[in-house]
């Protein structure tokens, strides 16, 4: 009895709503073999019936709900049930075939009609037509949008052939506890795929830490990663363990290791081929289990040509490499993208979502996002704090997509004089803006995009765009290609 129920329960779920029981009792005996069927002959049970139960998957509703109705009361049920369950699929079974019936109740949402008296082959064509498209649905949006949380703040996004490659590599290489190599531009989203790799692992109940090889010198990075004892130098009243020691038994991410010193990628690889290293003014060797996952957005074999970067290094840490598309080659991707981050900043900040209309859709999805990920982020936190979806499509400065975006009117081609100048006179603002910033900063590029409030790779862009340069002469201690810069690049 058990196995049968079992059976049962798993089989489609449709409900039937006619006035008439001898239908019901027909449509029953054809269906119920393969279907799990409910019939009302009473739209208020069936009503309170979709109210309690949030299983259902195929309504066959009568279109004359009694004799006298001429659709107006099934057209009022259909606008019920469409705030009810907005998704489900409803085949109206109907006596006549006016085209105004059917237009009527295909815009409040019917998917099908069948004209009485009608035949089992009719019915049987009818449902599963409507229960095989729900099921392509369903797979073509599990397909389409994946959102995997990683933390409070932070999810992996699924959404595209490219992407689901990429899960698919993590799933398989967390299961493998060898070191990986994670390649991409800035802002693809190495650290969310490092973060996906560890949750996947056997040590995912372990310590995950994160440690920016750009953002420090090299005797603060040495002892961040591998602590120090006491008296190791000037402070250093106790001993401290690193974050190798921290991390004993999890997940260590090496962000940007292509910055990392070559005397520290000695010591880095020692700790892969042997898991030892000593602390900072230690004699000791310190052992630990710890898997190591780097990322860089360097060229990594011409690195490894300049001789910055160390090629038994490379090879010990490429266990596997995975390269984060850009964002640019997965340009179908920015529509769920744009909706994940408008519910993300949305929840963060405590506001409604905002919509995104097809003008706004189609600016997002013609940019080259030099930042990627991270820029379009602050592209949708931006709008959400503004509330003004024109001032994002002037920022975003879409000229290259005006030719290729009807908007329809007359109008359009009186005014594109205008439009033209005022194109032009943002650009001439926008380059003066970042020419100031950069000449205050004295050409630091870090500092002056943290004052412009943009992203170091997209000033390098806006930088290539309007053509700036240097001052020839500015003194020497200012805007050097020195560390500051590097470790922004990441």
């Amino acid at each position: 009895m058990g196995a049968t129920k079992h059976q049962v329960d798993t089989k489609p779920q449709i409900a039937v709503l006619d006035a008439d029981s001898a239908i019901l009792r027909y449509i029953h005996r054809i269906l119920s073999d393969r279907f799990n069927v409910s019939v009302f002959t009473d739209s208020e049970n069936l009503s309170q019936k979709l109210k309690e139960s949030a299983k259902l998957d195929l309504l066959l509703m009568d279109w004359h709900m009694d004799d006298e109705d001429t659709g107006e009361k099934a057209l009022e049920f259909l606008a019920q049930l469409r705030s009810l369950k907005p998704s489900l699929p409803i085949v109206l079974l109907a006596c006549t075939a006016d085209l105004k019936d059917v237009v009527q109740a295909t815009r409040m949402g019917a998917t099908d009609v069948i004209l009485k008296p009608f035949r089992k082959a009719d019915l049987d064509l009818a449902v599963e037509k409507c229960l095989a498209d729900l099921a392509k649905h369903a797979r073509d949006e599990d397909e389409q949008a994946k959102e995997i949380p990683l933390d409070e703040n932070t999810s992996l996004v699924v959404s595209s052939k490219r992407m689901r490659e990429i899960e698919s590599q993590c799933r398989l290489v967390a299961r493998a506890d060898i070191p990986v190599l994670v390649l991409g531009e800035s802002g693809t989203g190495k650290e969310v795929a490092t973060m996906f790799i560890h949750k996947m692992s056997a040590r995912s109940h372990r310590s995950f830490l994160k440690v920016n090889c750009a953002a420090m010198p090299a005797d603060l990075l040495e002892s961040e990663l591998f602590g120090y004892e006491q008296g190791a130098f000037t402070g250093a009243v106790k001993s401290k363990p690193g974050k190798f020691e921290q991390c004993n038994g999890g997940t260590i991410f090496l962000d940007e290791i292509g910055e990392m010193p070559a005397a520290l990628q000695a010591k880095l690889l020692q700790v892969l081929q042997d898991g030892s290293f000593s602390r900072l003014g230690g004699r000791s060797s310190v052992k630990v289990d710890v898997r190591v996952i780097a990322a860089t957005n360097i060229d990594i074999k011409a690195a490894i040509a300049r001789k910055t970067f160390r090629e038994d290094l490379y090879y010990r840490l490429n266990g596997f490499t995975l390269k984060m598309p850009p964002l640019r080659e997965r340009i179908e991707e920015i529509p769920i993208l744009a909706d994940h981050f408008m519910r993300k900043v949305a929840a963060k900040y405590g506001r409604e979502p905002l919509p995104i209309s097809p003008m706004l859709m189609k600016v997002l999805s013609t940019q080259a996002w030099p930042g990627n990920l991270r820029e379009l982020e602050n592209t949708i936190k931006r709008y959400l704090i503004l509330g003004s979806e024109q001032a994002i499509i002037d920022d975003l400065n879409p000229s290259q997509i005006s030719a290729g975006y009807d908007t329809g009117g007359d109008s359009v081609s009186a005014g594109s004089g205008l439009k033209h100048m005022v194109r032009n006179l943002k650009g001439d603002a926008e380059s003066v803006a970042i020419a100031q910033a950069l000449d205050g900063s004295g050409w630091n590029r870090k500092v002056a995009a943290n004052e412009l409030q943009i992203s170091y790779k997209a000033l390098l862009y806006k930088i290539k765009q309007y053509n700036l340069d240097p001052p020839q002469r500015r003194p020497a201690s200012l805007g050097q290609p020195g560390g500051f810069d590097r470790a922004q690049s990441a």
